[in-house]
């Protein structure tokens, strides 16, 4: 069910509820096939019997039908992927955070000038400094690392599974000591993925674009985050393969606060 808390501007609703809530606010008649949605929208009190939206979702609705930038965390952990992220609009800012096996999204209002603490509140940017571990970095490819997951995931994470994922990871790849205990020792700390992606319009009125900036990081617990440099963010739909590089640097929370500022445009972006 959707529901509201006027007294944060927090809304959770569903994508058929936002559906819904943009032919009604723009003065289309009702779609076919939502008048559940309706309902469930009337029951709420975010629409009335007479089909009126409530003001209180004028902010939010303006927001997402036209942000000035869109900023998305996917985050990739145990209980599968969850879409969080940030709409920028003119006037205001709206987060939005998902949740494990539930179908609304709850929607914020978020104060501009806290937007990079609400982002890193979206991933659980905690306080850490880069792993010391002896080698700058870790590189070998997405198929070896494939390889090690399935080998973690065929039996339990304690006893033997350092040495089932090292002996994957060794037969899938070209990984010498230390990296290759230490890729293994990551795969099995591996508490989340993030993807983390920025989109606006670009400078040019006469020829549109898009611009897209981004970032991935591993979150690996007890062995800090580590930056996804290759492949690279963003990735579309078939650029990545057994065979694409696989390229892990450790990082400190303080470099990914930065990060973090520089998924926002700057004048010179604009």
């Amino acid at each position: 069910m959707p529901s509201y808390d006027s007294a944060r501007s927090r809304f959770r609703l569903a994508q058929d509820h936002l559906t819904l809530l943009s032919h009604m606010a723009g003065g289309a008649p009702l779609p076919a096939g939502y008048s559940t949605t309706a309902a469930e929208l009337q029951l709420s009190g975010l629409v009335s019997e007479a089909g009126e939206v409530s003001l209180q979702l004028t902010p939010l609705l303006k927001t997402l039908a036209a942000p000035v930038v869109a900023i998305s965390a996917e985050v990739i952990g145990q209980q599968g992927t969850l879409h969080h992220g940030l709409a920028v609009g003119e006037t205001y800012v709206f987060s939005h955070e998902s949740w494990p096996g539930q179908r609304e999204v709850e929607y914020a209002q978020v104060e501009p000038k806290l937007l990079v603490w609400s982002l890193a509140l979206l991933v659980n940017l905690r306080q850490a400094d880069a792993l010391d571990v002896g080698v700058p970095y870790i590189r070998t490819t997405i198929g070896a690392m494939d390889a090690g997951l399935t080998a973690l995931a065929s039996g339990p994470t304690d006893g033997d599974a350092p040495e089932r994922v090292q002996r994957a990871l060794a037969e899938a790849g070209n990984l010498a000591e230390p990296a290759l205990s230490l890729l293994s020792h990551l795969l099995i700390e591996l508490r989340a993925h993030w993807r983390l992606t920025s989109a606006w319009h670009g400078p040019d009125d006469e020829q549109p674009t898009v611009a897209v900036r981004g970032f991935g990081i591993w979150d690996c617990g007890p062995l800090g985050y580590w930056h996804r440099e290759s492949s690279s963010e963003p990735v579309h739909e078939g650029e990545v393969g057994p065979d694409s590089p696989l390229v892990l640097r450790p990082i400190g929370s303080k470099r990914l606060w930065v990060m973090l500022a520089d998924l926002l445009p700057g004048e010179d972006d604009r």
